[in-house]
């Protein structure tokens, strides 16, 4: 089993149907093949072997997938990074994963090769100019490096909140059932379809949810590099996008663009990597319309766990159900399943499942002590059989002893018309432990005050979940596919009075 092989078998059914595509660039399934080929004999000329770790340290650029799948017809084993990483976060992940060459786009330069330097690995950079010409003049590696279906062929880094990230190890097997799974069940890819690739492609969603979902249905994907919210429209009129991959503040700000005329093309729109406010989810139906389909996963699992199917009635605010092959449960802090209707920790087990953390094995048993991965999400099963999220297990804020789950409180005032984005986090407190506390960026044109959005809020839930202080800032902080970040909101405001 080799991941690449998706690539060979869509290549040989389609070879002149477009495979990747960044605006006037496009690649064909023949030249993605025969580029990828190439690739894995320039890296076999570099002195690269099976289950050599590899950087990959790109935008998503059309060469993001000749590489990936290069790397993989190796035997190799690919470490994606974040393009925006400093030399420091760089060093890291090369000198953890042991990866001893660094394929660096070449804007990104100078962090990438004074990382790679410190690493002790050797950096080339990737331009767009003369990339062709230089892949041009080397032989094809012939077919595909086989590996055994538990063999690695990813390892992608964490984000680090609970410490130094960690390396998830995905496997051959992990990846192209997920990615069958995704492509059959949920996503209901064929040839005919286009998927919008703003999902950044290093990341577990937008590799397996958009690159490798397109190829192995011998779809199109379309590429944007940095998101944004008109140009993301633009993309889906032009090239009839059918399938759209994105997480909740995507959808947020793709209903800010006035002139949203011609996206008649959409089929389905999946959305993941953070809780979609039911807000959010109706108001972009509705001007979109198309179906919203929210589902839940990790870099661990693959990523896809569960899933709101296109066959079964949907829950807004649900994740649905396992996806095949995938089992859930929620557990006590013992490790007992709870009974439905009742909280407790996710835990997910079946193909998806990791391997386990790259050289790490005391938080490879920590995750999985029982072959049960503890996701250290919070979450509520119900009597049918659907998954709700409740809340990150670490972003639970205790106040006076009550629990107070962020996302309900969030939920709450994504309904008051001048929000567009909130985070609701717990700061120290001398008498309740820990005090609620509403971050709110509002939408263009909207005015209100943090005394509005506080009564608001405590006029519709319990006291002691209200948020006692507001702050409205311009932005909130996100990661990489736009998930705002907790960890690095620290209000300013005053809880005491």
């Amino acid at each position: 089993m080799n991941l690449a092989s998706i690539l060979v078998a869509s290549a040989a059914r389609f070879p002149d149907r477009a495979a990747v595509k960044l605006d006037d660039v496009v690649l064909t399934y023949a030249d993605l093949d025969a580029a990828s080929a190439r690739t894995a004999s320039l890296l076999r000329e570099a002195g690269v072997q099976s289950g050599d770790r590899v950087g990959l340290l790109l935008p998503n650029v059309p060469h993001f997938a000749v590489l990936y799948y290069g790397i993989l017809r190796a035997g190799a084993v690919v470490v994606p990074m974040n393009p925006l990483l400093k030399s420091r976060e760089i060093e890291y992940h090369l000198a953890d994963s042991g990866a001893a060459l660094l394929l660096g786009w070449h804007e990104f330069a100078e962090e990438a090769a004074k990382g790679a330097r410190a690493a002790g690995a050797r950096f080339v950079p990737v331009e767009a100019a003369g990339f062709a010409e230089v892949l041009a003049g080397v032989p094809p590696l012939p077919g595909v490096e086989p590996r055994e279906p538990s063999d690695t062929a990813v390892i992608l880094y964490t984000s680090g909140t609970t410490g130094r990230p960690k390396g998830a190890e995905l496997t051959h097997d992990n990846l192209t059932r997920n990615t069958e799974v995704t492509r059959t069940t949920l996503v209901r890819l064929s040839e005919h379809d286009v998927i919008f690739g703003g999902l950044p492609l290093f990341h577990s969603f937008g590799q397996v949810v958009g690159l490798n979902c397109a190829i192995s249905a011998g779809a199109g994907l379309t590429l944007l590099p940095r998101f944004d919210p008109a140009k993301a429209v633009e993309i889906i009129r032009r090239d009839r996008v059918t399938v759209f991959a994105g997480v909740p503040t995507m959808y947020g700000a793709m209903l800010t663009v006035p002139e949203r005329g011609g996206c008649e093309s959409l089929r389905v729109c999946v959305s993941g990597g953070a809780a979609m406010p039911v807000e959010v989810l109706r108001a972009f139906e509705d001007a979109f319309g198309c179906t919203l389909l929210e589902g839940y996963g990790l870099s661990e699992t693959s990523p896809v766990a569960c899933f709101n199917h296109p066959d079964r009635p949907r829950k807004a605010g649900s994740i649905g159900t396992p996806v095949a092959g995938v089992e859930m449960r929620v557990l006590d802090p013992a490790g007992r399943e709870v009974p439905d209707g009742d909280t407790g920790e996710i835990a997910v087990r079946g193909h998806n499942v990791m391997k386990g953390y790259w050289r790490n094995p005391e938080a490879t048993a920590e995750a999985i002590p029982d072959g049960w991965l503890r996701t250290g999400d919070l979450g509520v099963r119900d009597e049918d059989g659907c998954f709700r999220i409740v809340d990150r297990k670490k972003d639970l804020i205790i106040r006076g002893g009550f629990n107070v789950y962020p996302r309900e409180i969030e939920e709450l005032l994504y309904e008051h018309p001048a929000v567009a984005e909130v985070a609701v986090v717990g700061v120290p407190h001398p008498l309740h432990g820990e005090e609620v506390v509403a971050v709110v960026a509002l939408k263009a044109g909207s005015d209100t005050t943090p005394e509005e959005l506080r009564e608001f809020a405590k006029s519709q839930v319990a006291p002691y979940k209200y948020p006692r202080a507001v702050q409205i800032v311009d932005a909130l902080p996100k990661g990489p596919t736009g998930k705002i970040l907790k960890r690095e909101i620290t209000p300013t405001v005053d809880v005491l009075s």
